[in-house]
């Protein structure tokens, strides 16, 4: 996986001579203009494995932006630079806690051996896998049974779902539960990696093989080596390089840019997308023999709305992590909490169940998570009673209220997403208060 480097920077040319050497070099650079675009992306963006900030930015100062960022930023290298330099600066950054100081103009090489000393960027930790989660709903147990019984073989699959659904974790699962899982797991994200780029990303480069190229760098498909080589996003790749992976998996042998030696395959290849690539064949921008190719099985992740059975363990299992990794242990939810995690439809399914309980874990105040920690946009709730009863029966009447929604007000269909029988379903309607249709 390419090191993430955010670069603020508000010189057009030194941006862009930056931002082309260090893609060149295996990095993935994200290349902000001003102040306000770099505090978005570290805000917004995945976590940068190093920063490259200008001092001097159109609306404000680097220094001032570090110097209030800096706790934030973890491990991540910082590095500074100006035209301006001066002792004091300097002193004021180190010991804020920036790692290094350059003067423009700098010497290139220096700062890429400050980078590529950096250490490989860790794959983000992904939700439990569901062994470790006890999937509770009818949907998520067939999925695992599905993956079972394909993790022996090496037969390419292609897994489908909404973003943040969880693809690849359930392409981690079927690499852990077969031959390989000893061997590495290689994801590539097709869509996260430039058109240029993305050739040498698969195959790799010889030295020599384009400017800027001075060493040997193997691709992600010699790097996978016996394991699994997943490609995520596979909808996005470009039509030229759809023909390259197609006789990739038809004669499992391919060359590296500018090389003249032909290298095997032994990964197996799982590809994931969110697009309806069915659709997109039929529309002329995927190819199709390369579909059939990739699609040999295909396994549908369903989004977290659709087995709400799950939501409690995954809650409990990203909590645990995330509290973990804050240094808060014995953190807990309120029950307010839960109900308002039990009532929200997740668009973003599990990415974003995950992201919401980090990011509380970080700035609840006391030692339990409340719902406004959770979503701190949400207006207030409506008051719906203090006790412990009162609000269950809350929560519980605001889920069944979404389910119906989104089934038409159908019991038979509603049930059938809650894991319940329709008799006891209409008995709650009863009970809380709602409508439905007669079916």
């Amino acid at each position: 996986m390419s090191a993430p480097i955010l670069l603020i920077e508000d010189d057009p040319v030194l941006g862009e001579a930056l931002t082309q050497r260090l893609r060149l070099e295996g990095f993935a650079p994200r290349w902000a203009r001003s102040l306000a675009q770099g505090e978005a992306a570290l805000r917004q963006g995945p976590p940068p494995a190093a920063v490259l900030c200008d001092m001097r930015l159109p609306d404000g100062s680097g220094e001032a932006l570090l110097l209030r960022l800096l706790p934030e930023l973890g491990a991540a290298p910082v590095i500074a630079m100006t035209a301006y330099g001066g002792v004091e600066q300097a002193v004021r950054l180190v010991r804020a806690g920036a790692d290094d100081y350059l003067l423009k103009p700098f010497d290139m090489e220096r700062l890429l051996e400050k980078l590529r000393a950096l250490p490989a960027p860790a794959a983000p930790a992904p939700a439990p896998a569901p062994a470790e989660a006890g999937w509770a709903s009818p949907a998520m147990r067939a999925l695992d049974r599905a993956l079972r019984r394909l993790a022996p073989g090496a037969t390419p699959v292609l897994l489908l779902g909404e973003s943040g659904a969880g693809k690849e974790v359930a392409a981690r699962r079927l690499h852990a539960l077969g031959p390989r899982a000893a061997a590495p797991f290689v994801a590539l994200n097709c869509a996260a990696i430039p058109r240029d780029l993305l050739e040498s990303e698969v195959f790799g480069h010889e030295r020599g093989a384009f400017t800027g190229a001075t060493e040997r760098r193997p691709g992600a498909a010699e790097r996978a080596g016996a394991g699994t080589l997943l490609l995520d996003e596979v909808a996005e790749l470009d039509p030229l390089l759809q023909a390259k992976l197609l006789r990739l998996l038809e004669e499992r042998r391919y060359l590296r840019l500018g090389g003249t030696k032909e290298l095997a395959l032994e990964a197996r290849i799982l590809a994931a997308t969110n697009a309806d690539l069915a659709a997109r064949v039929r529309e002329g921008r995927f190819r199709e023999d390369l579909y059939f190719r990739l699609a040999v099985v295909e396994l549908r992740v369903p989004p977290l709305r659709e087995r709400p059975e799950d939501l409690e363990a995954l809650t409990d299992a990203l909590l645990a992590m995330a509290a973990e990794e804050a240094g808060r242990p014995g953190l807990a939810l309120t029950e307010a909490a839960r109900a308002a995690l039990a009532a929200h439809p997740w668009p973003g399914n599990v990415r974003e169940l995950r992201n919401r309980l980090a990011r509380a874990a970080v700035l609840a105040e006391g030692p339990r998570i409340a719902p406004a920690d959770l979503f701190p946009d949400a207006p207030p709730p409506a008051p719906q009673g203090e006790t412990l009863a009162e609000a269950r029966e809350a929560a519980e009447r605001e889920h069944i209220r979404r389910v119906l929604a989104r089934c038409g007000g159908r019991v038979g269909e509603a049930a059938r997403v809650l894991g319940i029988g329709r008799t006891t379903l209409w008995e709650r309607l009863r009970r809380l208060g709602l409508a439905a249709r007669e079916e």
